[in-house]
């Protein structure tokens, strides 16, 4: 690490002013790290290659299973491998992502203990795994049973290497993504943006963007789109909860109320000095 001119990472407070500088350092040691945690992912990945392949074709009906994936050039192989890896490295190295963004981020607006960031990142990143093991294990099958039995016997359907797991590893990444929303919907209540109650009334609103979410994501059979919306309505539900119980103040009056809480944390005056 020292190398690669990567100093510990420290947590800044909220009250350390840094330069612009030191913050740009900070970021640079950041993104390093980063990168390199998608290095290594993308290398134990690649040494797995055969076993994930193997895998990602567990959703599939037996008889592309038996009769293997298409290939329409020499180099479709390899190349997919590639992307099949670097795709898994990216959901490997998420959880590391997530953590250098919090700590650079959220320290700018409040302090928080590190380990309460990790807790936020820990469940951030258990969201984000869920919602890729919902999107490969109920909608991927519904989506494929519907897409490869349409038409009846009109079509000869063949599967092709490269664009099955392209989109196998969208709908996952998309299924992810979309666990994550009420981390979203916390984050912008916790820093004022907004409220729960901003949300509740909101409602059909989020309806809708969700509905449009589930419908350009792969797949586009109604089925695999309602099984992406089910859960996504159930999780703003649970965003409402967390912007209730953990919201911050708006914006506009997060001085007066850090004036507030330095006034409730200042001594009561005693009876001598009244």
């Amino acid at each position: 690490m020292a190398l690669l001119g990567v100093r510990r990472l420290s947590r800044v407070g909220r009250d350390e002013h840094l330069s612009v500088i030191d913050h740009l350092d900070e970021l640079r040691n950041r993104i390093i790290v980063s990168v390199l945690a998608l290095a290594v992912a993308f290398g134990v990945a690649y040494g797995f290659h055969e076993q994930l392949i193997s895998a990602l074709q567990y959703p599939l009906p037996d008889r592309y299973k038996e009769e293997g994936l298409i290939t329409l050039s020499p180099t479709e192989p390899f190349f997919t491998v590639l992307k099949v890896c670097f795709w898994t490295a990216i959901l490997a190295a998420l959880p590391v992502w997530l953590y250098q963004l919090y700590a650079f981020v959220i320290p700018a607006v409040q302090d928080q203990s590190r380990r309460r960031m990790l807790a936020v990142v820990a469940g951030a990143s258990g969201l984000f795994v869920a919602g890729v093991a919902f999107a490969f294990y109920v909608v991927l099958p519904v989506a494929l049973r519907f897409l490869l039995n349409f038409g009846g016997d009109t079509f000869q359907t063949e599967v092709r290497a490269g664009e099955y797991f392209a989109f196998v590893t969208s709908l996952m990444l998309g299924g992810g993504l979309m666990f994550e929303i009420p981390v979203a919907m916390l984050a912008l209540a916790r820093i004022g943006v907004t409220s729960a109650e901003f949300y509740v009334r909101q409602w059909r609103v989020a309806v809708v963007v969700i509905a449009a979410l589930a419908a350009i994501l792969p797949g586009g059979d109604p089925f695999s789109m309602l099984l992406l919306m089910i859960p996504q309505i159930v999780l703003y539900s649970l965003g409402i909860l967390l912007a209730r119980r953990f919201g911050g103040p708006p914006l506009w009056a997060r001085d007066a109320w850090a004036e507030a809480d330095d006034d409730d944390d200042a001594p009561a005056p005693t009876a001598g000095s009244a």
